[in-house]
């Protein structure tokens, strides 16, 4: 028997080969019809067998491309129409926007292929994409996602390219990008006022051996280049950049040549040839040729291979080993994506430029991932994950924005059940980040078609990001304290709406005392929580200057422990007696000391009392130079007090003091450092089980990037029979803040409250 059935695709279906999919499928399962994008993903209108109807439906979801990923559909049954045919439809922009935009994808097997065949016509050439790989977030300027809304919308396919295009038998079918070296954009080459478009990449080349360093425009913005096996070439680019320490991320050609550098996993393996093919952080080898400028005082590398075809013919024309990648920027500064300013912005770092004619549409830095115990977990979320949305347990017709943290920053706008978190804005110290972080904010109202009307800000006072908050229109805006965002946002992420133990480190947040906190303990849930514990407070001398000298937080924890005794420490005899002074007087004076019980402050004030990183060159330095110098053979800790709710740890500092004294080496003692912050969260935790009969916790906040206590304490909470969770998918760091913002204020509203 005949029917007609209308069916509605949401998800990741456009500019991934979707349509040219269902247009096979539909012929195979012998329907007429047709399938056209819409605002809200794909519409589709069959006819034929009813059995073959719904064996259609089920494939839709079965077989889907491999670029595309289904969030919704359904299936209504209508009376017949009577097509003749199955036909793909002009794209329709009517209607209400709650499509699902696909990330840019890195280059497919397939593409890799053909851009190293002489026998093919796009061989070398370094725009080559299909409906399984290229830009895609990058490029759109507005949706349904068809050419005119992209920034190829001005390069008029040639007539084989249009073919391809128009074939339903092709791999470029309807892939909006398609192109090639006779239609598509061309590389150029900058040197000074010079400009050439004959044999730009051979001129990179050129400049990279010679120890220059090159600006390259790729797929979401500018990298700087220079060669990774070369100090000169990395200390340039360090003296250039004023980036003295910063660890840089490095691209290789291959797995083949990577595993030479770094110690690699079947893990790392399948991330880095997958779709996303982020930074990933792999531990480097010893005795290799890459220099030891790349990242000083570390073990991990942030390790890449080629995800775009540029990149990939960049690294065979010079034959090079290791290149440095790194986001092309001034300090603090979002990264660049236009040529001219380019040009103007970074002539004091780059000796050449790469540019291309294919305009960015939005600015997406490289995402950097992290194993952990055979997880993926996500330290920086951008290419290739970006704007993908994070299904939420949350279901009613509220729209958020939670505006996110002063560091790290993303936002998240949640609608309709997904939470759409922004890329990595980074950090809101200047007009250029929060002009790009308010144009975003725009840009992803448009794109989803929305008007916040319940803003969820941070409850410290001075961040920009609340500023923006308080500023902008909405019918309900809700404080969030900083730690409590954290605890939701790995509550949401997890689907768990049970209340819960929080364990929360991280370096500084805005507490409801007004205080510093960042050593939290939690009961609670995503509508609130109640402070079990915290980290006993210490003075702060000289407030954020301490977040950066690390050695005011060594003095600010030896002064509470040993008062006047402290000048009697071997420490103190190495340091400059007239600058410990003032810092002292600081102290004893209260002036400009608010206290803190944050985590991340201990960890720099242990690495400047071991005498590893006293004066910080960017944030997190001295806590990962810490847990580098780890002995991991260690197995003891030092003591601490579990008083009421605060956890004393002067005598955990006595006896690092202790230890100094004897000579004990300092891998030994950040080793007992970090297993005595494992038995603290052990014990704290089983305390707050006794007393209130829950299992399971929650790790949240920048501490736990820290590997080794990660994983410390995971092991010690499961061996004890708790459920543990961590961030994965969203950054455990204030990347994630934004999403536990919207998490916190949807509990607070409830579902039911109609804004």
């Amino acid at each position: 028997m005949l029917s007609s059935a209308t069916i509605k695709v949401q998800g990741i279906v456009q500019g991934v080969g979707f349509r040219p999919f269902i247009h096979k499928l539909a012929g195979d399962s012998k329907l007429s019809g047709y399938i056209l994008n819409c605002p809200e993903g794909v519409l589709i209108e069959v006819e034929g067998e009813k059995e073959n109807i719904e064996s259609f439906y089920k494939d839709i979801s079965l077989k889907e491309p491999p670029a595309a990923r289904i969030i919704h559909s359904a299936i209504y049954y209508q009376t017949l129409k009577g097509f003749n045919e199955f036909t793909i439809k002009k794209s329709q922009r009517d209607g209400k926007n709650s499509i699902f935009i696909s990330p840019d994808l890195a280059i497919c097997s397939d593409c890799r292929r053909e851009l190293s065949d002489p026998e093919d016509r796009r061989y070398n050439y370094p725009f080559i994409n299909c409906t399984n790989c290229g830009p895609r977030y990058t490029i759109i300027k507005d949706i349904p996602y068809d050419r005119p809304f992209t920034t190829m919308k001005d390069f008029i396919m040639c007539p084989l390219c249009k073919k391809e295009y128009e074939d339903i038998e092709d791999r470029r079918y309807h892939a909006q990008p398609d192109c090639c070296s006779s239609c598509g954009p061309a590389l150029s080459w900058y040197e000074g006022d010079l400009k050439e478009t004959e044999g730009s990449l051979e001129k990179a080349c050129e400049a990279i051996k010679g120890g220059k360093i090159i600006a390259l425009k790729g797929l979401g913005g500018f990298h700087l280049v220079c060669d990774a096996t070369r100090d000169e070439a990395v200390l340039l680019l360090r003296q250039r950049k004023h980036r003295p320490h910063k660890p840089f991320a490095v691209m290789f050609p291959d797995i083949d040549i990577l595993a030479n550098y770094v110690h690699i996993t079947e893990e790392a393996i399948e991330l880095l040839r997958g779709s996303i093919s982020p930074i990933v952080m792999l531990k480097k080898k010893d005795r290799t040729d890459l220099s030891k400028e790349v990242a000083p005082g570390l073990s991990d590398i942030g390790s890449m291979i080629p995800y775009t075809p540029l990149h990939e013919i960049l690294f065979k024309a010079g034959n090079f080993k290791a290149l440095i990648m790194t986001s092309g920027n001034l300090q603090d500064e979002p990264i660049q994506i236009k040529n001219d300013e380019c040009r103007e912005t970074l002539k004091s770092i780059a000796d050449g430029f790469l540019f291309h004619n294919r305009d960015i549409a939005r600015r997406c830095d490289d995402s950097v991932v992290k194993i952990l115990n055979k997880n993926f977990q996500i330290i920086r979320r951008a290419r290739g994950y970006t704007p993908l949305p994070v299904r939420c347990e949350m279901t009613s017709p509220i729209t958020i924005l939670g505006c996110g943290a002063e560091f790290k920053n993303t936002f998240c706008i949640y609608k309709d059940d997904f939470a759409f978190l922004s890329p990595h804005i980074g950090d809101l110290h200047n007009f250029e980040t929060l002009s790009y972080y308010e144009e975003t904010i725009e840009h992803y109202c448009s794109l989803y078609d929305i008007s916040p009307s319940v803003i969820a800000y941070d409850l410290h006072p001075s961040y920009l990001s609340t500023d923006y908050a308080l500023k902008r229109k909405a019918k309900i805006k809700i404080p969030v304290q900083h730690h409590h965002a954290h605890f939701a946002s790995c509550l949401a992420e997890h689907s768990i709406k049970d209340r819960s133990i929080g364990v929360i480190f991280d370096g500084t947040g805005y507490g409801t005392d007004g205080k510093i906190w960042g050593g939290e303990f939690f009961i609670g849930d995503s509508k609130e929580v109640e402070r079990a514990g915290y980290i006993k407070y210490y003075p702060m001398p000289g407030g954020d200057m301490a977040a950066v000298e690390g050695y005011r937080m060594a003095l600010s924890y030896l002064y509470a422990v040993f008062k006047e005794e402290i000048w009697s420490l071997p420490w103190i005899e190495g340091q400059e007696e007239k600058k410990i002074r003032n810092i002292i007087n600081l102290i004893k004076s209260n002036i400009n000391c608010p206290e803190t019980s944050s985590m991340g402050r201990l960890f720099d004030g242990m690495s400047a009392l071991l005498d590893i990183c006293h004066v910080a060159s960017y944030e997190g330095q001295a806590a990962m130079e810490l847990e580098n110098m780890v002995a991991e053979w260690v197995d003891t800790c030092y003591p601490f007090l579990l008083e009421e709710e605060i956890i004393n740890i002067d005598p955990l500092i006595y006896e690092v003091v202790t230890d100094i004294k004897k000579g004990i080496h300092k891998s030994i003692i950040a080793a007992k450092f970090h297993n005595t912050i494992s038995m603290i969260v052990r014990d704290k935790c089983q305390k707050i089980r006794k007393l209130d009969n829950l299992n399971t916790v929650i790790l949240s906040g920048g501490v736990f990037q820290n590997f080794c206590l990660s994983c410390k304490i995971q092991k010690i909470l499961q061996e004890k029979g708790f459920n543990v969770y961590q961030n994965l998918k969203i950054p455990t760091n204030d990347g994630g803040i934004s999403l536990g913002q919207v998490a916190v204020a949807y509990s607070q509203i409830g579902e039911d409250f109609n804004v």
